[in-house]
């Protein structure tokens, strides 16, 4: 059995289709428009779509913050399932500390409407900890919902 305790996830169902959420999820420039919670935004998104192919962007907060992210795909199954993790750079070089993995499904719900869970699964409780106080629930739910409402324009 799956020991999902330092799991943290967001479920729900969004009313668009599973196509136009993976272009969200795969096309940089439509990443660039939702992947943060306003007033943050991203920059310089890298989304190359193989197992150990780059996954990276900088964060830019509103007072000039700026976060860089550099992780890798680990598994990717076309219109379903994205998996990053940012415990390894391009080349599979590990890096730092890993913070967590990463993993977004997609399953049609019918009449246009998606099932979508992302899960951010974390190395140890105190690093589920963080990320719940850095914000998890309500920032991971604002970029969903920019998801989701940048997903039934295309």
């Amino acid at each position: 059995m799956t020991d999902t305790t330092n799991d943290l996830v967001l479920d729900r169902m969004m009313e668009a289709p599973r196509a136009a959420l993976w272009r969200c999820w795969t096309e940089p420039k439509l990443l660039e428009e939702w992947f943060c919670p306003k007033p943050w935004y991203i920059t310089d998104p890298v989304l190359d779509l193989r197992p150990g192919g780059e996954f990276s962007c900088v964060m830019n907060g509103p007072e000039g913050e700026k976060f860089p992210n550099l992780g890798v795909f680990l598994e990717i199954v076309d219109r379903r399932k994205l998996v990053t993790t940012d415990a390894f750079a391009p080349g599979w070089r590990p890096q730092g500390r890993p913070f967590m993995a990463s993993e977004v499904t997609l399953e049609d719900a019918g009449e246009g409407r998606t099932h979508y869970v992302a899960r951010a699964m974390h190395w140890s409780e105190e690093a589920r900890k963080e990320h719940e106080q850095m914000g998890f629930h309500e920032g991971w739910g604002k970029a969903a919902d920019q998801l989701e409402a940048l997903a039934k324009t295309l």
